[in-house]
C-alpha cells in the first residue's frame, strides 16, 4: 500500500475496463485515490488505509451469480461516503436489502441514454439538470435494480433503469447505474466533484506537494547509498532521474540502454541532454547486438516483451556490479503500468499486456527498487517534470514504449526492417511538426507490416514493405481516438515516405480507436 499521507479515496475494482478513468477524474480534482481489486480489500486493509470515501467500480459479472464479487461488510460500516457505479450500484443495493433482477431486452441499456430528474434534491447533483430535466449518460448494463434498498431515494430515472440515480442521504451512500467517468457522460466530472466535496476532500493532491514529499521519501529510503536508474530517454524515466538526482545528487548513476530498438538519433539526443544539460553521471550501454540477437526469429509479441524485460534486468545487473555501493535500481514505473499488470497478483480485470518494468526484481540481483512515479498517471508526470524544470519540448514528447520499435514491427525483427521503420517514422513525425499538429496528438508513429506488396516506381516493379501510420488523441492513454488527418495531409505524407524511404511502397492509416484496439500494434 502507498505511503501517501494525503486524504485517500479508495476505488474498489470489480473488473471494469474503465476503472482507471475514475481515478483520472479524481486526480484532476486534486484528490488522491488508489485502485485496489476487491479481493485485496479486507477488514484489515480498510483499517490500515482509512479512506475518507469509497467508490465501487463497474464490472462484467452479475450480482445474481453465486460467488460474484462483493465488498467486505466493513466498507459499509466505516461511516464514510460511498458511490456505487453500474455493477457497484447493483452490489450495493443487493448487499443493503434491495433487489437486482437479470437483464431483459426491455431493461438492458448499452450506449447513450438520458436520465430524467425526479425532483428530489441532492448536493450530489449540483450542476446537473440545470438546462432542463435530462442529462446524457453512458449506460452499459444487462441486469438492473428492481427494488432499491431501505433508506434510498430515487434522484433520476432512465427508460431502462428506473433507479438510475439513488441516494441514502443519511448514510451518504450514492449509486448510479451509468458510467460518469467516460467521455460520453458529458457532465460526469461534475458528479465526481460533488461527491468528493460531500466527502470533505480539500484538493491537496498537487505536483508541487508531491515533489517535496517524493524527495523526502527518496532520501529516507536511500540514505547515503548509491542508485542506478534505468534511463530509456522517455518522459517517465527522465522525470524519475531528474527527481532522484535532485534528492541525492551524485549518488545516482543513470544507465541508458541502447537496445537497438530506438528511434532515429534518439540515443545521441538522450546522452547529450543528460550529460551536458543536467550533468548527471551516465553510462551509455550499447547492447543492441545482445537484444537483437536474442530477438532473432521471434514473432510472438508477448515473447518479445518478456525477452526485452529479462535482458534489461541482465544489463542492469552487469552495470550494477561495476558501480561500487549500488544498492537500488530506479525505474519510471507509472500507476497505469501497475494496474494493467495487477491480474498477475489476483486482480479481477483481464490483463491486456505485461509490462517489462513491473513486478519487482529477481532476488539474485540484490537491488531494491526506487519507483518515485509509481503512484502517478502520465499527465501528472508531465506536470511534475515542469515543476522540476525540464524543457517543454521534452516534457511534451509523445510516449514511447519500453520495448521500443520491437512492438511496432509485427512479426520477426530484422536490422533491415528496423532501419526502414526508423526512416519512415522520422518522416511522419517531421510531417506532423511541419503542419503544427504535434501537440494536438497524444501519440504518433509508424508500424512496419510483416508483408511485402507489389508496386511500380518509375518503369520498374517493386516488391517492398507496407507500413501503417498511427496517430491518436487521448487524455491518459486508457482510451483513444484516431486523429482525423485531412486526406491532403495523408497523401502528402505517403508520397514523402515512399519517395524518401527505400523499402516501403505502400502506406496505410490506422483508424482504429482504443478500445477495441490498443494504441501500439503489439
Amino acid at each position: 500500500m502507498s505511503q501517501i499521507t494525503h486524504d485517500r479515496l479508495l476505488i474498489i475494482d470489480f473488473g471494469s475496463q474503465v476503472t482507471q478513468l475514475i481515478a483520472r477524474r479524481l486526480r484532476e480534482l486534486n484528490v488522491y485515490c488508489e485502485i485496489h481489486p476487491y479481493q485485496r480489500v479486507t477488514d484489515a486493509f480498510l483499517q490500515e488505509m482509512a479512506p475518507r470515501a469509497i467508490i465501487f467500480s463497474g464490472g462484467p459479472d452479475s450480482v445474481m451469480r453465486e460467488g460474484s464479487p462483493r465488498p467486505p461488510q466493513a466498507a459499509y460500516d466505516l461511516g464514510v461516503p460511498i458511490l456505487g457505479i453500474c455493477y457497484g450500484q447493483q452490489v450495493m443495493m443487493q448487499d443493503l436489502g434491495g433487489r437486482v433482477e437479470a437483464g431483459e431486452h426491455a431493461t438492458a441499456e448499452f450506449g447513450r441514454a438520458y436520465v430524467t430528474a425526479t425532483g428530489v434534491e441532492s448536493d450530489l447533483l449540483t450542476g446537473w439538470f440545470d438546462d432542463g430535466t435530462r442529462e446524457q449518460v453512458w449506460m452499459s448494463h444487462g441486469d438492473h435494480v428492481s427494488e432499491i434498498a431501505p433508506g434510498f431515494e430515487v434522484l433520476g430515472t432512465s427508460p431502462g433503469a428506473p433507479f438510475a440515480i439513488t441516494a441514502d442521504r443519511a448514510r451518504r451512500f450514492y449509486a448510479v447505474q451509468f458510467h460518469p467517468e467516460v467521455h460520453h457522460t458529458p457532465n460526469g466530472a461534475r458528479l465526481y466533484e460533488n461527491f468528493v466535496r460531500l466527502a470533505g476532500f480539500t484538493g491537496d493532491w498537487t505536483m508541487g506537494a508531491y515533489r517535496e514529499e517524493a524527495i523526502a521519501k527518496i532520501r529516507a529510503q536511500v540514505g547515503d547509498r548509491r542508485v542506478i536508474c534505468g534511463l530509456s530517454g522517455g518522459v517517465d524515466s527522465s522525470v524519475a532521474a531528474v527527481l532522484i538526482h535532485e534528492a541525492i545528487g551524485d549518488q545516482l548513476t543513470c544507465v541508458f540502454v541502447d537496445h537497438g530498438l530506438l528511434r532515429q538519433n534518439e540515443a545521441e539526443e538522450v546522452v547529450t541532454m543528460f550529460r551536458d544539460h543536467y550533468n548527471i553521471p551516465l553510462i551509455h550501454a550499447d547492447e543492441s547486438d545482445l537484444f537483437l540477437g536474442e530477438l532473432y526469429g521471434v514473432s510472438d509479441p508477448e515473447t518479445k516483451r518478456k525477452i526485452i524485460g529479462r535482458l534489461f534486468i541482465d544489463v542492469f545487473q552487469k552495470h550494477a556490479n561495476a558501480i561500487e555501493g549500488a544498492e537500488f535500481l530506479a525505474q519510471g514505473t507509472l500507476y497505469p503500468d501497475v494496474i494493467e499488470s495487477v491480474s498477475f497478483s489476483g486482480g479481477p480485470s483481464v490483463t491486456i499486456k505485461s509490462h517489462h518494468n513491473v513486478g519487482g526484481l529477481p532476488e539474485k540481483m540484490g537491488l531494491r527498487l526506487v519507483e518515485p512515479l509509481r503512484e502517478l498517471f502520465k499527465d501528472e508526470v508531465r506536470a511534475l517534470g515542469r515543476k522540476l524544470g525540464l524543457p517543454q519540448s521534452f516534457i511534451g514528447r509523445h510516449p514511447f514504449p519500453g520495448p521500443g520499435l520491437a512492438i511496432r514491427c509485427p512479426g520477426e525483427i530484422t536490422r533491415e526492417k528496423l532501419a526502414i521503420l526508423r526512416r519512415a517514422d522520422a518522416v511522419f513525425i517531421d510531417q506532423i511538426r511541419r503542419h503544427g499538429l504535434y501537440d494536438e496528438i497524444w501519440q504518433a508513429f509508424v508500424a512496419i507490416l510483416p508483408v511485402r506488396t507489389v508496386g511500380v516506381m518509375g518503369d520498374g516493379r517493386t516488391y517492398d514493405f507496407a507500413c501503417a501510420l498511427r496517430a491518436v488523441t487521448s487524455v491518459d492513454g486508457m482510451t483513444a481516438d484516431y486523429y482525423p488527418f485531412s486526406h491532403d495531409f495523408l497523401g502528402e505524407t505517403a508520397t514523402r515516405i515512399i519517395n524518401e524511404v527505400k523499402g516501403i511502397n505502400r502506406v496505410t492509416y490506422d483508424i482504429t480507436s482504443k478500445p477495441p484496439g490498443t494504441i501500439e500494434w503489439e
